[in-house]
C-alpha cells in the first residue's frame, strides 16, 4: 500500500524583530540593538514567531519585539510590493522550513528603533 503525502500547512510569514543588546551577539560595538526582517515558515504565525525567537536566541540575539506581516498572499492583499529576490528567500524558507533572516539594520544611540508602519513593507 503507498503512502500519499499530504499537502504541507506550512507558510511563509514576513516578520519585523527588534533586538536589544546581549553579550556576544555579534552586532558592533556601539550598537544599542537591530532590527530583523525576517522570513519564517510555520502552520500559522504564531509559530513562525516562536520559532524565530527560539532560533534568535540560540544565535545570541536578544529579541524585545516582533511584529508580523502576515504571509505573501496577506500582504499583497495589503498592497505590499513583493520583488523576486524577496520571493526567493521566501520561498527558501518554505523549502526548507526554516527561519531566514533577509536583512538586519543596527541601531546607535540616539536613533529610535524601527517604525512597524507599513510604507516600510512598500
Amino acid at each position: 500500500m503507498e503512502k500519499t503525502k499530504k499537502p504541507s500547512r506550512q507558510q511563509v510569514y514576513t516578520l519585523l524583530v527588534q533586538v536589544g543588546r546581549k553579550d556576544g551577539d555579534g552586532l558592533p560595538d556601539k550598537a544599542t540593538g537591530a532590527a530583523l526582517m525576517v522570513y519564517a515558515s510555520g502552520v500559522d504565525e504564531a509559530e513562525a514567531v516562536r520559532e524565530t525567537v527560539a532560533i534568535l536566541k540560540q544565535a545570541d540575539l536578544a529579541p524585545l519585539d516582533v511584529t508580523g506581516y502576515g504571509t505573501t498572499a496577506e500582504r499583497e492583499a495589503q498592497g505590499h510590493e513583493i520583488d523576486q529576490a524577496e520571493r526567493d528567500l521566501m520561498q527558501r524558507a518554505l523549502d526548507e522550513n526554516s527561519v531566514v533572516v533577509a536583512q538586519m539594520t543596527e541601531f546607535f544611540k540616539g536613533e529610535e528603533s524601527i517604525a512597524t508602519d507599513d510604507n516600510l513593507m512598500n
